[in-house]
């Protein structure tokens, strides 16, 4: 789960990570407001969405007429980064922001490395803007610190990293609060990222997060509700959003092939054979849970909501879960969603056989395959026959 900007720097001043003073706003009036609020000569503008590089989305004023302004033709744009792609997101909140003076811009991110499955520190002095092109150019000048889960961090490891971005004298003792303060955050709030970028030196010599991002692991919100309350589901997929709410994974891809599997390695095994066999999937839904109709009848209408859906696959392999269950699922679906697509089902595992009897007891038009490649051509094919006959 994601959060904006002006929500992580909340939690950040929790942990005691230094981020300036600021203040959401959803019209101008509160924008002004705001920078009243806050005082100062100078306020920065920030537009809230959830995808970094906003630099186009972030204005530098110097009076309240300004801000009022600034706002008033940022709020209800539509704002693109290289993270949003070409929709693009429209902004729906401000974060008003008092000025900072700025000597230094670095870079300080902390994710969990799949290579070593270790809590991995990332530092470079290099930051803002300029981190991705020196993520390209020179890969090796990004510093990581992998931490041992048995120790947990150490001082010397926040140090060693402190000098690797060139800080000298009471920064080295600043970097090193700072640094162990993003870590505990990180993992006291079971945080997938935490990134700060950039990290500022200011002009006094002071260090502060002067931006944050702070995504979370799907599966330990139910120890953080604090947490789940931020989500704003206006910045996520709705198609996604619906399927979390009946227990189910979606991942939109934007193929005419409609998925329904059980697992990961199975979902990413059905991608491959889809495309080995000229198809495109359109989505993937995973069943969570045990298979239940209820589930089984959502993932058909959230699959059949997509308008490019012209053809359902169901790739189920049982082991807890039941392909009986799952067939009488597809059945109960089918007739629910009145299915005018091609549906093919690959049942395999427990109760696989009794699953494919209910499917041919059903007097329904699916087609059963006995494999997986079987399951990919008979799914293009149909599809395929059905373009053909002008959607028949």
């Amino acid at each position: 789960m994601n959060i904006h900007e002006y929500q992580a720097k909340e939690l950040l001043r929790r942990y005691d990570v230094p981020v300036p003073q600021g203040c959401v706003a959803f019209t101008p009036d509160e924008a002004a407001h705001a920078a009243r609020k806050l005082g100062g000569a100078v306020w920065v503008v920030k537009s809230q969405i959830h995808a970094g590089g906003r630099g186009a989305g972030v204005r530098v004023v110097k009076s309240i007429d300004d801000v009022h302004a600034s706002a008033a033709q940022m709020l209800g744009t539509t704002l693109v980064t290289r993270q949003t792609g070409a929709a693009g997101r429209v902004v729906r909140r401000l974060y008003i922001e008092k000025g900072c003076d700025i000597a230094r811009e670095l870079y300080l991110g902390i994710a969990i490395d799949p290579a070593t499955s270790r809590v991995t520190i990332m530092a470079s002095a290099e930051g803002g803007m300029a981190i991705e092109e020196a993520a390209a150019r020179a890969p090796e000048t990004i510093l990581k610190m992998a931490i041992d889960p048995v120790s947990g961090i150490q001082p010397f490891h926040a140090r060693r990293l402190a000098f690797g971005m060139g800080l000298s004298g009471k920064q080295v003792g600043a970097a090193t609060r700072f640094i162990l303060s993003a870590y505990r955050a990180f993992t006291e709030l079971d945080a997938s990222i935490v990134e700060i970028n950039p990290l500022v030196v200011t002009g006094c010599g002071n260090l502060m997060a002067l931006d944050a991002r702070l995504s979370f692991d799907d599966n330990a919100l139910f120890r953080h509700p604090e947490i789940e309350a931020l989500r704003d589901e206006g910045e996520e997929d709705p198609t996604e959003t619906e399927a979390a709410r009946h227990a189910l994974h979606c991942l939109r891809l934007g193929g005419n092939i409609g998925c329904m599997v059980n697992g990961a390695g199975l979902a990413m095994a059905t991608m491959d054979i889809l495309r080995l066999h000229g198809g495109e999937p359109a989505n993937i839904l995973g069943l969570a849970g045990d298979g239940a109709t209820n589930d089984v009848s959502a993932a058909f209408r959230l699959m059949l909501a997509d308008p490019k859906v012209e053809g359902i696959l169901v790739n189920v392999f049982g082991g807890l879960t039941r392909c009986d269950e799952i067939a009488e699922g597809v059945v109960a679906a089918a007739h629910a969603t009145g299915l005018t697509v091609p549906l093919v089902v690959r049942l395999a595992g427990t109760n696989a056989d009794l699953g494919r009897q209910i499917l041919r007891d059903s007097g329904l038009p699916i087609l059963s395959a006995s494999h997986l490649a079987d399951a990919a051509e008979k799914v293009v094919g149909a599809v395929r026959a059905t373009q053909k006959n002008g959607g028949k």
